[in-house]
């Protein structure tokens, strides 16, 4: 199945424009999610944000507003219009600032990868600016602007095309010495035995299908054990979290979803909890249509229970 564009934008630097499509290169959709779900009856939970000052009461996101710590429980507080006076124009350039050597940009500033294609009209200067980065060994560092952020990003060709790899800003990583090394000396006949150790296991190219992620793998087969159709359902549902953001829009890792907002009536921060839908009256989740119904959801939560507790399939 052919990939969808995220976005589009136009490569520029000097007099010269081209248009190109945006690729989001991690596919997510290929790991294994799971939904939070109430315990007790097997329906899914939903956020809600509580006052703490005002006996836990429910705050709508309406009256929820965003606030900087700059002290213990003391905020900066934002409006809305606020924050969006200060964001930053999106132009959708990739505005180029400057050409380097590739072997100047430390890996550790590498953040999330987008696969660039051509966009009608472009794809002569595309592959014109591929050929002439891989001929100089130089990449392309730019400015890019989208969604009210600002991005810096380096553009460097692969084989099949161009490859627009997010960087983060210098005040974005930590330099190595704050973790306080002391260097020691090596001595020579170490050195040796330590290069020729390497030397057993080098190879020349690196093959990254020679590498699966055993966890993932092991939970497949746990699911195709207790019900065969779970994870092609999966795939064909399309539940794997799809990156269709911007760059710096990935969705959050963490199972909250981020820090919680603060409350711009009492300036203190707001309590997550996670309620049931439907509450008392939420029924008991069935297998889906095709599956087998003896045993129920009990028989799949009795097989998997034991490597992802709470799991439980949903209609």
């Amino acid at each position: 199945m052919s990939a969808r564009a995220i976005g589009t934008a136009n490569i520029s630097f000097g007099l010269v424009s081209i248009p190109v499509k945006l690729f989001s290169a991690a596919n997510s959709s290929s790991g294994i999610s799971f939904n939070m779900l109430h315990a007790r009856c097997g329906s899914r939970v939903k956020q809600q944000y509580i006052c703490p000052k005002e006996d836990n009461v429910v705050v709508p996101r309406e009256e929820i507003s965003k606030g900087y710590e700059f002290a213990k429980d003391q905020y900066v507080l934002f409006t809305t219009e606020e924050l969006k006076a200060l964001e930053e124009e999106s132009t959708q350039t990739v505005e180029v600032t400057e050409f380097v050597p590739v072997s100047e940009v430390e890996p550790v500033y590498y953040d999330k990868p987008y696969y660039l294609g051509p966009d009608k009209g472009g794809a002569k200067a595309y592959w014109l600016l591929n050929e002439a980065l891989k001929t100089t060994g130089r990449v392309a560092l730019a400015k890019y602007a989208a969604r009210g952020k600002q991005y810096l990003v380096m553009l460097r060709p692969m084989d099949g095309g161009l490859v627009m790899q997010q960087l983060l800003y210098a005040d974005e990583v930590r330099p190595i010495s704050e973790i306080g090394l002391d260097r020691e000396n090596v001595p020579e006949a170490e050195l040796k035995l330590a290069t020729m150790l390497i030397g057993q296991r080098a190879a020349d190219h690196f093959h990254p299908e020679a590498y699966e992620d055993e966890v993932k793998k092991r939970i497949q087969e746990q699911l195709k054990r207790t019900y065969p159709g779970a994870v092609e359902a999966q795939d064909r549902d399309g539940r794997g979290d799809l990156d269709g953001a911007a760059p710096g829009e990935g969705r959050s890792h963490r199972p909250d979803g981020g820090a919680p907002p603060e409350s711009r009536q009492t300036g203190a921060r707001l309590a997550q909890v996670r309620v049931g839908r439907g509450g008392a009256q939420a029924r008991q989740t069935r297998l889906p249509r095709g599956g087998r119904k003896e045993g129920g959801v009990a028989q799949i939560d009795a097989g998997l229970r034991s490597s992802v507790p709470g799991f439980r399939f949903r209609s």
